[in-house]
């Protein structure tokens, strides 16, 4: 391409370190240009063409937004609310406009991405590509062996069986609660609360904490913060990486 922008210039704005590395991973052959290997020196369109590194698509496209919020109990997720509750685009700027991916209902707290990046809220919220969720329950109780064996395994719920999850007692409380860490690849509405449940150990507090390969213990409840490019790179590569596993 004789116009546009050189490739290595491109891939260093948008987060690839100095256009020398950038030209590193072109010479390495980790770079695609509408699904062919580029070349150093050639120049692109961003508005036009799909490039990628390591497979993981470049966000290339300015006016896109990724933010993280640390949602508060108490707002709904959604854009807007029939009942008049405050929702997660109270806590965030009112331009762009953003839309949440994913749920957490109104008493649950933690981590949630608001984006304008159809492709990865797509990529997120889709079921078949099973990006992690960690969570940090307090539920009634302390369960015994095999009723954390059976959130392992998957309980019965009534729009069906989960999936097995990744489950650990972390501690037991004087007050009668214990915290149990739950890691899911599903987002069926309220399934966590509902899983301990089944399980005879009701959620009294439920806090998200991670996010595939996002966490972020220092975001106090009710702030923002826009992503990294790595850490939205980080998002796509595990969106894909759980597409690829779905699809084995």
């Amino acid at each position: 391409m004789s116009e546009g922008e050189r490739l290595q210039k491109v891939l260093a704005r948008a987060g690839f370190g100095s256009r020398r590395r950038s030209e590193e991973l072109i010479a390495e052959g980790r770079v695609t240009v509408d699904g062919i290997p580029a070349i150093l020196g050639c120049r692109v369109d961003p508005g036009c063409v799909r490039i990628e590194v390591d497979g993981v698509p470049v966000v290339v496209d300015t006016t896109l937004v990724h933010w993280i919020l640390n949602k508060p109990a108490g707002f709904v997720t959604t854009a807007s609310d029939p009942e008049g509750r405050p929702t997660v685009l109270d806590l965030v700027p009112d331009t762009p406009r953003v839309f949440p991916v994913g749920r957490l209902d109104l008493d649950s707290e933690g981590l949630l991405v608001l984006t304008n990046d159809g492709e990865l809220a797509n990529l997120l919220a889709h079921p078949s590509h099973g990006v992690e969720k960690e969570y940090l329950a307090e539920v009634e109780g302390r369960p015994a062996p095999a009723a954390l064996r059976a959130l392992r395994e998957g309980v019965e719920l009534d729009d069906g069986p989960t999936r097995p999850a990744r489950v650990r007692l972390v501690q037991e409380s004087a007050g009668g609660t214990s915290a149990v860490e739950i890691v899911v690849k599903e987002g069926r509405k309220r399934m966590v609360r509902r899983m301990c449940s089944a399980v005879g150990h009701p959620v009294h507090r439920l806090v998200r904490t991670r996010i595939g390969p996002l966490r972020d213990a220092r975001l106090r409840p009710g702030a923002w913060r826009a992503l990294t490019p790595d850490e939205v790179r980080a998002l796509y590569a595990a969106a894909l990486d759980g597409r690829s596993e779905g699809d084995g």
